[in-house]
């Protein structure tokens, strides 16, 4: 079929123009149309499907061959709005004003069900960005085998190429397109919730610290203004005793004659004096007691604050991390967004057996080497030296390894002039993000230089 040419006078009202059967701007989302018709007879989802009796396996489906409710969560999950960005300003015609994430989008899903140049350059983007995840399905021979690499796709992480994959795979059958479309749907729950719940934290975190600065300014405030009334009160009392025995002694050397009820009425009013002056010097001494407890009190809630905001920082980096990576994955990404280490290879040391391969399908994707020893669990330690020799930089995660294997990999990249990086977990998300702070082309440069 031969793509319908765009028009010059096309605009954005047009580009967005509701289909007769679902519209995505009016509410009717893709999940609510899939999942209200449950109970009736439902349409296919796809509109050509692998027949039983077929002797060849149909070509892999277009996305106008696909139907409308499936258009937004492709657009959404499978393309980044950079790319979307680029290929409306490229392949459609200009319009009055710079478009939204919104707008763009909106104007993907609507010329997604069209055979039209801009539905051309889409299915043509989504192949380039999604080959390696099509070539890997492609593979499967029947249903059952799509369920299984789609659920260890689902494990790790892999999403926006394994569904373009299953919506383009020619064995895809349209029950089973139901349960990938589900799961798209309610993976999208779980990440915004799961963010919502991080600043919801952090806000609730900076509303305690704050009221807790505000109820230690008042309580330092009127502890002063109590120390400061009971001082003024023991120089009063001091400046009366003073006044008070000199008179005495006065009154004595005036008279002729000293009696002894006068003296012991002095002496009552100077043990009672006294009396006072030391039950104000208590109460001084325990105000100022608590005073400093409610000073490291306060230091103890800044440096809660403090790590859990670092952790918070933490997450989010790594969150980011694993954002690029997905968005990296495929063959035609933007060279600024790949992480390429550059022929470096690394030494990961301890960490839980089962992570192993992923980390090293991660690193070998990244055109580096990968190295593990298990800090001494199963392996020599002796082995140690010799792996730290061939490396260009050492990582371990300081949650799953010895306190020993730790101690002694950091001796020995200090010995051989190696880097060697701590990694707060042994997920994927923290090697990747530890990997993004590093330049490894300018390491290995500079090593060949020194090796010459």
């Amino acid at each position: 079929m031969k793509p319908e040419e765009p028009s010059a006078s096309l605009d954005l009202d047009a580009a967005i123009r509701p289909l007769p059967a679902f519209d995505c701007l009016e509410h009717k989302s893709a999940a609510a149309t899939v999942l209200a018709q449950i109970d009736r007879a439902r349409p296919a989802l796809l509109y050509r499907q692998a027949a039983p009796g077929d002797a060849q396996p149909p070509a892999p489906r277009k996305i106008w061959e696909m139907d409308s409710s499936l258009h937004c969560s492709v657009i959404g999950t499978c393309l980044t709005s950079g790319e979307l960005r680029a290929l409306i300003g490229k392949f459609h015609p200009p319009l009055a004003a710079k478009p939204t994430e919104h707008v763009l989008h909106t104007i993907a899903v609507a010329a997604a069900s069209r055979h039209s140049l801009l539905s051309k350059q889409i299915q043509k983007a989504l192949d380039r960005r999604h080959a390696a995840a099509r070539r890997h399905f492609d593979a499967a021979k029947s249903v059952e085998a799509l369920r299984a690499l789609w659920a260890e796709a689902r494990q790790a992480g892999e999403i926006p190429g394994a569904y373009w994959a299953i919506l383009t795979h020619p064995l895809t059958s349209d029950a089973f397109l139901r349960e990938v479309f589900g799961d798209v749907h309610m993976l999208s729950h779980l990440v915004g919730a799961a963010n919502r719940a991080d600043i919801r934290r952090l806000h609730q975190l900076e509303e305690e610290k704050a009221a807790l600065e505000a109820k230690l300014l008042r309580q330092e405030a009127q502890l002063r203004d109590g120390i400061l009334a009971r001082e003024a009160k023991i120089r009063e009392l001091n400046e009366a005793l003073s006044a008070r025995i000199e008179q005495q002694r006065k009154d004595a050397a005036a008279a002729e004659g000293d009696s002894p009820a006068a003296s012991a009425v002095l002496h009552g009013v100077v043990a009672d004096l006294k009396k006072l002056l030391d039950r104000e010097t208590r109460r001084r001494e325990k105000a100022e007691r608590r005073a400093e407890e409610l000073a490291q009190s306060c230091q103890k809630t800044e440096r809660a604050y403090a790590a859990m905001t670092e952790e918070a920082a933490a997450l989010r980096a790594e969150i980011d991390a694993l954002e690029m990576q997905l968005d990296a994955s495929s063959s035609e990404a933007d060279a600024a967004e790949r992480l390429d280490l550059g022929g470096a290879t690394l030494l990961y040391v301890g960490g839980r057996p089962h992570q192993i391969a992923r980390l090293k399908a991660i690193v070998e994707v990244a055109s580096g080497r990968f190295m593990h020893h298990d800090g001494g669990i199963e392996e020599r330690a002796d082995l140690l030296p010799g792996l730290v020799s061939r490396a260009d930089i050492a990582l371990f995660p300081v949650d799953c390894i010895s306190h020993r294997a730790a101690l002694m990999l950091k001796r020995l990249c200090q010995q051989a002039g190696k880097p060697y990086l701590p990694l707060r977990s042994t997920g994927v998300a923290a090697m990747l993000r530890a990997l993004r702070t590093q330049s490894f082309g300018e390491r290995k440069l500079a090593v060949s230089a020194s090796s010459d």
